[in-house]
């Protein structure tokens, strides 16, 4: 990583912690990375506990609908939210996360896969947590080729040099 103050350059860079691997957590963070890697800035993003999701080879993010009061649908010309209740019910979260999938491409939002691939084609680094992916017995394998294993020394590392920062 560049250490921007002392280069000469005007570049800016930016560090993303990512924890968490819901389809809507999984937004916020490769939005904001692809749209600072567009705008030239240098990009690394530390993934770490339910986040590493987002680095897995097979994806498969889901919505939970419990405990979200700010999730509404639009549906018949109105916004409706979810009762927790209904959360209990079996698929209903895999019927909530279609609902999102469907809402998004309908309006023209890029899925997942594609922000990710739009970071790793704008060279946005991806650093998957060395502690998370053994404590949950996760394998190299099992992530995305040019993913990068590193530990909280890393993150504080990139964040320290960064110019923004960013826990999600």
């Amino acid at each position: 990583m560049l250490d921007n103050a002392n280069d000469g350059s005007n570049s800016k860079s930016m560090s993303i912690i990512a924890t968490k691997g819901s389809l809507d957590w999984a937004y916020p963070p490769f939005i904001l990375g692809t749209t600072a890697a567009a705008m030239d800035m240098e990009v690394t993003m530390f993934f770490t506990f339910y986040g590493l999701e987002l680095l897995k080879k097979d994806m498969n993010l889901q919505i939970s609908t419990l405990g979200n009061p700010a999730m509404k649908f639009p549906m018949m010309g109105m916004h409706v939210g979810m009762p927790n209740i209904v959360s209990a019910i079996p698929g209903v979260d895999a019927g909530a996360s279609a609902m999102m999938n469907n809402l998004m491409k309908k309006k023209g939002v890029a899925s997942i896969a594609d922000l990710r691939e739009a970071a790793i084609e704008s060279d946005v680094r991806m650093i998957a947590c060395q502690m998370t992916l053994d404590l949950f017995e996760i394998k190299d394998t099992d992530l995305i080729d040019g993913v990068e294993i590193g530990g909280a020394a890393t993150a504080i590392e990139v964040a320290g040099k960064s110019d923004i920062n960013y826990f999600m």
